[in-house]
C-alpha cells in the first residue's frame, strides 16, 4: 500500500461525526501496544463531546481524502493549560511526517485557545512519539504533577508556550 504524502493531508478541528474515527484510531493503537483500554480511556473515547469538547478542549484531526487518519486531543486541565492526549496516526499512514504535522497543528490550536502550557503522559513503549515530542520542545518532568489516570503512564512531559 502506498503511504500518503503529508502534503496531501488536511488538518482540522473536530466536526460532528468524528466520534467514530476518534474511537477507532485510539482503540487501534492502545490495543496494539497495551492490550487494555483503561477506564480513563473509555470515558474520553466513548463521549469526547462531553469529556473533551464540553469542558473547553478540542480534538484535532488529520484527514486524507475525507477520511480521518490521525487525531490528537487537547483536554482542558486548568486555565491556560491543556493535556495533549490520544494522539495517534493510523498504522497505514505512519512514517510520512503526518504525526509531526498533526502535533504542530495541535500546538497552534492550543495557542489560539490561549494555552500557556501543554502537558502529556506517555509510555516508554512509544519511543518514536516521545522523540517527536522532544524535537518539538517538550521537556521531561521528573514525575507526574498529580496522580495519573493511567496505569501505563511512565513518561511525563510539558511544553511552555
Amino acid at each position: 500500500m502506498t503511504q500518503p504524502h503529508s502534503d496531501s493531508v488536511a488538518f482540522r478541528t473536530f466536526r460532528p461525526g468524528d466520534e467514530a474515527a476518534f474511537l477507532r484510531l485510539n482503540e487501534d493503537w492502545i490495543g496494539k501496544y497495551f492490550d487494555v483500554i483503561e477506564p480513563a480511556d473509555r470515558v474520553l473515547l466513548d463521549d469526547p463531546r462531553a469529556h473533551i469538547l464540553g469542558p473547553g478542549g478540542q480534538i484535532c484531526i488529520a484527514e486524507l481524502r475525507g477520511e480521518p487518519i490521525g487525531c490528537c486531543a487537547l483536554i482542558s486541565i486548568a486555565p491556560g493549560e491543556f493535556e495533549l492526549a490520544k494522539m495517534t496516526v493510523a498504522e497505514t499512514a505512519r512514517h510520512a511526517g503526518i504525526g509531526r504535522k498533526l502535533l504542530q497543528f495541535a500546538i497552534n490550536v492550543a495557542r489560539i485557545m490561549g494555552a500557556r502550557r501543554l502537558y502529556l503522559e506517555s509510555n516508554t513503549k512509544a519511543a518514536a512519539a516521545i522523540h517527536l515530542y522532544e524535537q518539538l520542545g517538550f521537556r521531561h518532568l521528573p514525575g507526574p504533577p498529580h496522580e495519573s489516570k493511567y496505569a501505563r503512564a511512565n513518561v511525563f512531559m510539558e511544553l511552555h508556550l
